[in-house]
């Protein structure tokens, strides 16, 4: 008898799903599936790289599909918990191409969901964002307060909470929405701004810096959202939650333009560019539900986890030494 419990990842390809599979697979008490269509937005190869230490692993399985098909979905062999992290990213980009923010993020969440209800699986762990807040003088933000997104990756995002809510009220499925609070680490996507800001830095290249560089964001390790993840996937003492999941500490974009700088022992050439719409001014998390709830405690000084991204920088062979 299988005892091991059977967890499917989608967007297991990505910069939070490889990270999470990579700490998964630690345990052997665990089969991971994962799935990711290899969506275009940054490069295939990248996502193989971010897969590659754990794709021989006998207690993982991959399926190349995309949650909008429910085909592949339905070609899934018996899951026990699902963490779904497969979206379409990016605040500006959503405002370029609103209908595939839609199309991708909604009906693959419903997707996933009817799965879930036709199988029976009654663990659903959702990667929602803090993006939903908008703007809110209020911080640090709790999970009651008033949402007011302003862009449509920020609106999908509020959507798949309300569905997993439909899905836990009609069908018992326990449903898990983490607020992810701008994460960033080793594997991070090369579209956002630590990675930008590190690329270009170390090459000698200007950076674009939208406002006057007072904006600020609450900044969490990947490992400590990861923990994060684990713990809900395990968590059973009630059956709908919305859970911020950040590092309870915010930072302006100029100091961690200084942050970088001085591991790179470079000086940032900024581009000033005006702001942008969608982007909200500041992050900033309340995280003492996932303290009591999932046992949440980020250790990651910002300077730490950027020195560990750098070094998995490096060794990507992105920086001429």
């Amino acid at each position: 008898m299988n005892t091991k419990k059977r967890i499917l990842i989608t967007g297991a390809a990505g910069f939070i799903g490889s990270n999470l599979i990579n700490s998964l697979l630690q345990s052997d008490n665990v089969q991971v599936i994962g799935l990711d269509n290899f969506d275009d937005f940054y490069s295939r190869e990248q996502k193989e790289k971010n897969m590659s230490a754990f794709i021989s692993n006998s207690n993982f399985s991959f399926i190349e599909g995309d949650v909008r098909n429910m085909n592949d979905l339905l070609a899934l062999s018996e899951i026990d918990v699902i963490v779904h992290l497969a979206a379409k990213a990016g605040v500006r980009t959503s405002i370029k191409n609103p209908i595939l923010f839609q199309d991708v993020n909604v009906s693959g969440t419903q997707n996933l969901l009817e799965l879930a209800r036709q199988r029976n699986i009654k663990q659903f762990v959702f990667a929602s964002s803090s993006s939903v807040y908008g703007i809110n003088q209020n911080v640090p933000w709790h999970e009651e307060e008033k949402l007011m997104p302003i862009s449509p990756y920020a609106s999908t995002k509020l959507s798949c909470e309300m569905l997993g809510h439909v899905y836990h009220h009609l069908y018992g499925i326990r449903f898990l929405a983490l607020r992810f609070f701008t994460v960033y680490g080793p594997a991070q996507r090369p579209d956002l701004a630590i990675h930008k800001f590190f690329s270009s830095i170390s090459k000698g290249l200007a950076i674009p810096v939208f406002g006057d560089g007072s904006t600020s964001r609450d900044y969490t390790f990947v490992d400590d959202t990861v923990q994060g993840i684990k713990s809900a996937i395990g968590y059973d003492k009630s059956d709908f939650e919305i859970i911020n999941l950040g590092n309870h500490q915010t930072v302006t974009l100029s100091k961690l333009i200084l942050a970088i700088e001085n591991i790179c022992g470079k000086k940032a050439i900024i581009d000033r560019q005006p702001e942008q719409a969608g982007d909200v001014p500041q992050t900033y998390a309340d995280i003492s539900k996932a303290q009591k709830l999932l046992n949440y405690h980020p250790e990651t000084k910002l300077e730490t986890g950027l020195l560990k991204f750098y070094e998995w920088y490096k060794n990507q062979n992105a920086v001429s030494e």
